[in-house]
């Protein structure tokens, strides 16, 4: 199985037409994800490559297409009010690629989406992949492989070398989930994490955070308490100094709180086996799966 996404997946891309947009629905369908629709205000009536239909609004692309996901591919000054509009057309997952959207439109969004109870992945993320069933946002497709392992990251430059590892060392992936660096985002690791411990095919988890916030303590604490499958991870900036913002809006370290010695303290104390560098990660897992 997988989480989040499967081969049932029905994608509609917001900003189709754009640069970003168009390259990444191309690479997307080329994978097999049934990309069904594309919105663009005002280019409705017209279609991608001859094959998927762009329509004015996500309203009337659910409607004639059943699309139940969207990717978001639109400029941050954009990007909340197509949250917003996925949500409000009924959308059961979305997953927003633009980095850069300001924090306070998100302190909108959030609440926003899940009021309705639907499941929003970002902003400022890679997206997920289920590999071989569908492929979501812009994780490579050639770097993973089907397998028992699922994962979820903080960073998507360290999916793409964990999973290129993982699969390299014949370690084949459940689902690769994104989850994005900004302060405020739609999924945390514990969504994650409870969705990995509800699916039968996966037998482990791979977490990788970063500095900043307290949400990899979290975590840790709920693997501990909550799951009873294999839990390694790494976290990123272990040499950062306080005070300074590293790569994501909330790789920051505040005070004493949000260092990388910290997080790796908690991930040790809560049975979280602890990788020191990326390529750790496949002799991590092995251990942990014997």
């Amino acid at each position: 199985m997988s989480v989040f996404i499967d081969k049932n997946t029905r994608l509609l891309v917001q900003g189709i037409t754009g640069r970003d947009g168009s390259f990444h629905a191309r690479q997307m369908k080329e994978y097999g994800t049934q990309v069904v629709a594309g919105v663009t205000p005002g280019k409705g009536g017209q279609k991608f490559e001859g094959t998927v239909p762009i329509f004015n609004t996500v309203a009337q692309a659910v409607k004639d297409t059943g699309a139940n996901t969207s990717v978001i591919y639109v400029p941050p000054m954009f990007a909340a009010d197509a949250m917003m509009e996925a949500a409000d057309a009924g959308i059961s997952l979305i997953v927003a690629i633009t980095e850069g959207v300001p924090v306070l439109d998100m302190t909108r969004v959030y609440p926003f989406v899940k009021e309705r109870k639907l499941r929003l992945l970002g902003p400022n993320c890679p997206g997920l992949i289920s590999p071989g069933k569908s492929n979501v946002g812009i994780i490579p497709g050639r770097i993973c492989k089907p397998g028992n392992v699922g994962l979820v990251s903080r960073s998507g430059t360290l999916t793409y070398e964990v999973v290129y590892q993982m699969t390299r060392a014949n370690i084949g992936q459940t689902t690769c989930v994104g989850i994005g660096g900004d302060p405020i985002n739609g999924t945390n690791f514990i969504d994650c994490l409870a969705a990995f411990q509800s699916d039968p095919d996966t037998e482990a988890v791979v977490m990788i955070g970063e500095i900043g916030g307290t949400d990899e303590q979290e975590a840790a604490r709920f693997v501990k308490e909550k799951m009873n499958k294999p839990v390694v991870g790494f976290i990123a900036g272990q040499t950062a100094p306080p005070g300074r913002r590293m790569g994501h809006a909330g790789a920051i370290i505040s005070g004493s709180s949000g260092t990388a010695a910290e997080k790796m303290q908690a991930f040790e104390e809560n049975g979280v086996g602890v990788a020191k560098r990326p390529r750790d990660v496949v002799d991590l897992l092995k251990r942990a799966m014997r």
